[in-house]
């Protein structure tokens, strides 16, 4: 039995999940949206909205440079960019040959964006079900 359990398995190891929702968030970051499974879209929603709330939660500071910034809050900010440094990758690859500076874009682009939302940054739309194999197949977004 599975009580009290949280979060699904996807027949991967520990190791392997944390990878893949780590370039699925960082992927999401990079495009805006993106199409995947509907219970990966749902686990993912939970990861990026936690992270997307770290940053924009900040108060006065979200999106100052650190230079802006006094010495608390400047070590606020360092702080909250090496916790999700732990789980994002600081730079990805948008498909074009260039790479994201994810950690520039979250304080400065989302967490701005976010600032006065009280959660929800994402939605989930379902598109039916794959071609090869019929696996329920959703849409994942940022919101603007």
């Amino acid at each position: 039995m599975r009580h009290r359990n949280k979060g699904r398995k996807f027949g991967r190891t520990s190791s392997h999940r944390r990878a893949m929702f780590r370039n699925m968030a960082a992927a999401l970051m990079v495009h805006e949206r993106i199409d995947t499974s509907h219970a990966k879209a749902l686990e993912l929603r939970g990861i990026v909205e936690r992270i997307i709330t770290k940053a924009a939660k900040e108060g006065d500071s979200v999106g100052k440079p650190l230079e802006e910034l006094s010495a608390e809050q400047r070590a606020r900010q360092v702080h909250l960019r090496r916790q999700i440094c732990k789980f994002l990758p600081k730079y990805y690859d948008d498909g074009n040959g260039e790479m994201v500076d994810l950690l520039h874009k979250l304080f400065f682009v989302f967490a701005p964006r976010f600032k006065e939302r009280p959660g929800g940054y994402t939605r989930v739309t379902k598109l039916g079900p794959r071609r090869g194999d019929a696996s329920p197949v959703s849409r994942i977004e940022l919101l603007s």
